[in-house]
């Protein structure tokens, strides 16, 4: 979630000094080889509007182990809201689970 100013702008010197630490490329790199482990399998392609999400989250402990992928909609993966213990509330996306 982006860091805000007092004035309700956004603080993108917060972003900066947040994506160069190395936890965060450790992270990002830990999703780009997922994504591309499935785009092996030919589950995932570029702009097919999938995301690869992980079950359990990598900033919570999860691996890109293959009982922790799944391959989701790029809206439904996006759409969710977390309690205060960061667990999941809800799904907002009216369309999830209709064909």
């Amino acid at each position: 979630m982006p860091r805000t100013n007092p004035d309700g702008t956004r603080d993108y010197t917060y972003d900066t000094k947040y994506e160069s630490t190395s936890a965060h490329r450790r992270e990002r790199s830990e999703r780009t080889l997922a994504r591309r482990e499935l785009a092996k399998e030919g589950k995932v392609s570029v702009g097919d509007g999938q995301d690869v999400d992980h079950i359990r989250p990598l900033s919570k402990g999860g691996t890109n182990a293959w009982s922790n992928l799944r391959v989701e909609s790029a809206h439904d993966n996006r759409s969710f809201e977390r309690n205060s213990d960061s667990s999941l509330k809800r799904n907002v996306s009216p369309t999830k689970g209709k064909k």
